[in-house]
Protein backbone atom coordinates (compact mmCIF):
# COMPACT_ATOMS: atom_id res chain seq x y z
CA UNK A 1 0.00 0.00 0.00
CA UNK A 2 0.85 3.91 -0.77
CA UNK A 3 1.30 5.59 2.39
CA UNK A 4 0.62 9.39 1.78
CA UNK A 5 3.35 11.60 4.51
CA UNK A 6 4.56 15.35 5.76
CA UNK A 7 8.44 15.28 5.00
CA UNK A 8 10.53 18.04 6.87
CA UNK A 9 14.05 18.79 8.27
CA UNK A 10 14.00 17.02 11.72
CA UNK A 11 13.25 19.46 14.30
CA UNK A 12 16.04 18.36 16.55
CA UNK A 13 18.01 20.49 14.56
CA UNK A 14 20.76 18.31 14.35
CA UNK A 15 20.67 17.19 10.49
CA UNK A 16 18.46 14.35 9.40
CA UNK A 17 15.00 13.88 7.75
CA UNK A 18 11.14 13.35 9.41
CA UNK A 19 8.52 11.94 8.00
CA UNK A 20 5.09 11.99 9.84
CA UNK A 21 2.58 8.92 8.35
CA UNK A 22 -1.39 9.91 9.19
CA UNK A 23 -3.93 6.97 8.87
CA UNK A 24 -7.44 7.13 9.09
CA UNK A 25 -8.01 4.73 12.45
CA UNK A 26 -6.25 7.94 13.79
CA UNK A 27 -2.73 6.78 14.25
CA UNK A 28 0.04 8.29 12.64
CA UNK A 29 4.40 7.15 12.50
CA UNK A 30 6.92 9.33 12.97
CA UNK A 31 9.66 8.52 10.73
CA UNK A 32 13.08 9.72 10.99
CA UNK A 33 16.32 9.20 9.13
CA UNK A 34 19.29 11.15 11.11
CA UNK A 35 22.77 10.51 12.65
CA UNK A 36 21.51 9.97 15.85
CA UNK A 37 18.42 7.40 14.94
CA UNK A 38 18.76 4.00 15.13
CA UNK A 39 19.47 2.96 11.49
CA UNK A 40 20.20 6.49 10.16
CA UNK A 41 24.07 6.45 9.64
CA UNK A 42 23.29 3.35 7.42
CA UNK A 43 20.49 4.84 5.99
CA UNK A 44 17.51 3.00 7.31
CA UNK A 45 14.43 4.50 9.35
CA UNK A 46 13.24 5.00 12.96
CA UNK A 47 9.79 4.38 13.87
CA UNK A 48 7.71 5.48 16.51
CA UNK A 49 3.69 5.02 16.68
CA UNK A 50 1.58 8.23 17.40
CA UNK A 51 -1.38 9.56 18.66
CA UNK A 52 -3.27 12.40 19.86
CA UNK A 53 -0.82 11.75 23.30
CA UNK A 54 2.48 11.34 21.05
CA UNK A 55 4.34 7.97 21.02
CA UNK A 56 1.98 5.21 21.65
CA UNK A 57 4.21 2.01 23.47
CA UNK A 58 0.39 0.43 24.05
CA UNK A 59 -0.06 -0.95 20.56
CA UNK A 60 0.63 -4.38 19.28
CA UNK A 61 3.63 -2.98 16.89
CA UNK A 62 6.31 -1.81 19.36
CA UNK A 63 6.49 -0.93 22.97
CA UNK A 64 9.14 2.11 21.87
CA UNK A 65 10.66 2.71 18.72
CA UNK A 66 11.62 0.81 16.02
CA UNK A 67 14.73 1.12 14.42
CA UNK A 68 17.06 -0.32 11.44
CA UNK A 69 14.10 -0.49 9.15
CA UNK A 70 14.82 -0.59 5.69
CA UNK A 71 12.27 0.78 2.87
CA UNK A 72 10.56 -2.53 2.35
CA UNK A 73 10.49 -3.40 6.32
CA UNK A 74 9.20 0.61 6.62
CA UNK A 75 6.02 0.06 4.23
CA UNK A 76 5.13 -3.26 5.97
CA UNK A 77 5.40 -1.60 9.61
CA UNK A 78 3.05 1.21 8.15
CA UNK A 79 0.34 -1.55 6.59
CA UNK A 80 0.21 -3.14 10.23
CA UNK A 81 -0.25 0.55 11.41
CA UNK A 82 -3.13 1.70 9.41
CA UNK A 83 -4.72 -2.15 10.24
CA UNK A 84 -5.14 -1.07 13.61
CA UNK A 85 -8.27 -0.43 15.48
CA UNK A 86 -9.31 2.90 16.12
CA UNK A 87 -7.27 4.75 17.98
CA UNK A 88 -8.44 6.12 21.20
CA UNK A 89 -6.83 9.61 21.36
CA UNK A 90 -6.43 10.29 17.40
CA UNK A 91 -3.70 12.26 16.21
CA UNK A 92 -4.98 15.77 15.52
CA UNK A 93 -1.17 17.51 14.38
Amino acid sequence: MIHQYAESIHPAGMGGIRRVYRFENGYAASVVNAPFSYGGREGLWELAVMDGNGINCDTPITDKVIGRLSDIELDEVLDRIAALPMAQYPYKK
